[in-house]
């Protein structure tokens, strides 16, 4: 078997800058395009994380109301995308909302009342690492939910939603896609760190099992809930460092706040990776 290229302890020590270690990993072809794909995403990270607290700053400054949802099946990403998106906004105007079960107390309440609260005040940007969409999904596969409670849901969101709508509260609603295969592998990656076993939960057990079921009121979902003053955005995150910087350059695209037009990279997401609902005929999920 041919041995690989290989740099030596002889060769960094004779480097001098960056220039002359990349010259020598060009003459001895050496691939390092996992190390250039990394450097990529570390600078549009940045870039993007610029204009995200410029969009910080406007909102403020313009008493605007956004709230950004996050829906997706379980090991999707929803919660490493929001992390970039508020790593360097202003703590001040910016939340996470990811709410517990509801109480007996809340169980007893118009269901969309503990929503309700936690939508932006002016001038504020709030995240939802799931929302009043859990009773689209997620509730009816478990049984958390009785079938009128949900039927009631499927007819009362979209005007629920037409309301923020018309009062100025901005809504972008974003589904991350995944595959079965790639789900899988990230629930083994859970259970093989330990830092991570917190994530995997009962719920997510029956991810696979159950796969077939949240297809089906995933669908349902959007055929009820896609209008066109509050549609559904579905962008693909098998590959995670991609969905994220395409979700932020979404959001980013969809105002027109001061000192857009100075940006360091392309804020048009890849519509191969962002999509309405409408365009996604084969999806991943």
């Amino acid at each position: 078997m041919e041995n690989k290229p290989k740099l030596t302890v002889e060769d960094f020590e004779s480097a001098k800058s960056n220039n002359d270690l990349l010259a020598l990993i060009d003459e001895k072809k050496i691939s390092i395009s996992k190390v250039e794909n990394e450097l990529f995403y570390e600078k549009e990270l940045r870039c993007l994380q610029i204009e995200l607290v410029k969009l910080q700053q406007w909102i403020a400054k313009n008493n605007k109301r956004v709230a950004v949802i996050f829906e997706g099946r379980d090991a999707a990403g929803k919660g490493g995308n929001i992390r970039r998106f508020m790593e360097h906004l202003n703590p001040r105007s910016s939340r996470l909302v990811a709410l517990n079960k509801p109480t007996e107390v809340e169980r007893g309440q118009w269901y969309f009342q503990r929503y309700i609260k936690e939508l932006p005040n002016p001038g504020e940007i709030v995240f939802f690492d799931r929302s009043w969409y859990n009773r689209a999904v997620v509730e009816p596969v478990m049984g958390f939910c009785t079938e009128a409670q949900y039927r009631k849901f499927l007819v009362q969101v979209p005007e629920f939603e037409h309301m923020l709508y018309e009062d100025g509260v901005v809504v972008i609603k974003f589904w991350l896609s995944i595959t079965k295969k790639e789900q899988l592998r990230r629930f083994d990656a859970r259970m093989g760190n330990p830092l991570k076993h917190w994530k995997f939960s009962p719920v997510d057990k029956k991810g696979q099992e159950l796969w077939d079921k949240y297809t089906y009121y995933k669908e349902e979902m959007f055929t009820n809930t896609h209008t066109t003053y509050c549609p559904w955005t579905i962008i693909k995150t098998n590959t995670k460092k991609v969905a994220r910087l395409e979700a932020i350059r979404h959001v980013l695209s969809k105002f027109d706040y001061d000192g857009k037009e100075e940006a360091m990279t392309n804020l048009n997401p890849d519509p191969n990776i962002v999509m309405r609902y409408y365009r996604s005929i084969v999806q991943n999920d």
